[in-house]
């Protein structure tokens, strides 16, 4: 099993959650709540307003997310819905637990910072970094961005 972070419309109520519950994709089960230890610029970008962690450390935010640990069919999945490594590249990030509901397993080092895989992009224009910059994404939230469905693109 391996642990990831998700920030953007996988998380529970967002428009892609219900591939992170569909066992037919793999196993990801919820384990907390939590954000990154280090600032990222959230954006929300591009013609289907898609949320995007740019991979620039220090600038922007503590991005606020679930962690979920997941089995290798299901981080395949995710590597493929992510459009990994094009769109969105798989890195391990320090992530701040802030609420945990995992059971069985050590929540995490003693300061509660797991490492997570993350979704993060290292390939966006560069006019995105001159964009809004968010520490939580919500599909209906205040930004009016509606997010586009992939069936409806």
């Amino acid at each position: 099993m391996a642990r990831v972070f998700v920030y953007g419309t996988l998380k529970k109520g967002q428009p892609n959650y219900k591939h992170m519950i569909n066992t037919a994709k793999g196993l990801a089960k919820f384990q907390g709540r939590g954000h990154t230890v280090e600032k990222y610029p959230l954006v929300i970008a591009g013609k289907y307003n898609i949320p995007y962690m740019l991979n620039i450390p220090g600038t922007g935010h503590h991005i606020a997310g679930e962690i979920y640990s997941v089995d290798e069919q299901m981080l395949q999945f995710l590597d493929e819905f992510e459009g990994c490594p094009d769109m969105y590249q798989r890195t391990l990030m320090r992530i701040q637990v802030v609420e945990w509901e995992g059971k069985g397993e050590a929540r995490a080092a003693a300061d509660g910072v797991l490492e997570c895989f993350v979704y993060s992009t290292a390939t966006y224009p560069p006019e995105w970094v001159g964009l809004p910059y968010y520490d939580s994404y919500d599909s209906s939230g205040k930004h009016g961005l509606a997010y586009v469905l992939r069936e409806s693109r």
